[in-house]
């Protein structure tokens, strides 16, 4: 099953231009867009999320054109390279803030809340605030807050860049141990080759706007 379907998707800002993009994502699949600084993969994650409309094509979830839907109402899970995690919030509350945004009972909260601070080894720092954090752990806590609210998709930008090696080789496996145990589909953007092989099912190559090629590692 198809869960995203981009089609000739298309957007022009002043410098840059996304160019007919057509790509499919399956369902429980690890796709890595691999590319250089500037190819236009954080702004390709950005239009399937909706922080950006495309000029022309279509944008498909799980069978639903969501072209012209705003990003809260296409249940997409987003982790942004700078981590993005509120100051004044402790991880737990970090955790729970897209539930309560979404108005979801505490009776339902809270096992989920308790099931993903477990699932990304984060139960003995919940009541900490991000800057007491080290790199690995803020990143995953921005996974736990992204996968907390189950999204259809779930997106990765360049979430190991600013770890050192060792931390970045100890999150590569947590990503490929939590995909497996939740099996959403998942893109995640890399300008690393490693990266993209080890955790890949398949590999698109992104290019100055344009996917060029795709397939299995």
């Amino acid at each position: 099953m198809k869960v995203l379907r981009l089609r000739n998707v298309s957007k022009a800002w002043d410098a840059f231009s996304l160019r007919d993009i057509n790509l499919d994502v399956n369902d429980g699949e690890y796709f890595v867009v691999l590319g250089p600084t500037g190819a236009g993969k954080t702004l390709l994650l950005e239009t399937v999320a909706g922080l950006h409309h495309p000029d022309t094509g279509e944008v498909w979830l799980n069978g639903r054109n969501i072209t012209p839907l705003p990003p809260e109402r296409r249940n997409v899970g987003f982790v942004f390279q700078e981590y993005a995690l509120f100051p004044h919030m402790t991880v737990r509350e970090n955790v729970s803030f897209g539930l309560e945004m979404r108005r979801i009972p505490s009776s339902e909260r809270t096992p989920r809340i308790e099931m993903i601070l477990q699932l990304t080894g984060l139960e003995q720092l919940s009541n900490r605030y991000p800057e007491t954090l080290s790199g690995g752990e803020r990143q995953r806590t921005a996974l736990a807050r992204a996968l907390v609210t189950e999204p259809d998709l779930f997106l990765l930008d360049e979430p190991l860049s600013a770890l050192d090696v060792n931390t970045q080789e100890a999150l590569r496996e947590e990503l490929r141990r939590i995909h497996e145990r939740l099996g959403i589909a998942t893109i995640h953007v890399t300008h690393d080759h490693v990266e993209a092989v080890v955790l890949a099912d398949r590999i698109g190559v992104m290019s100055r706007g344009e996917i060029v090629q795709v397939g299995t590692p």
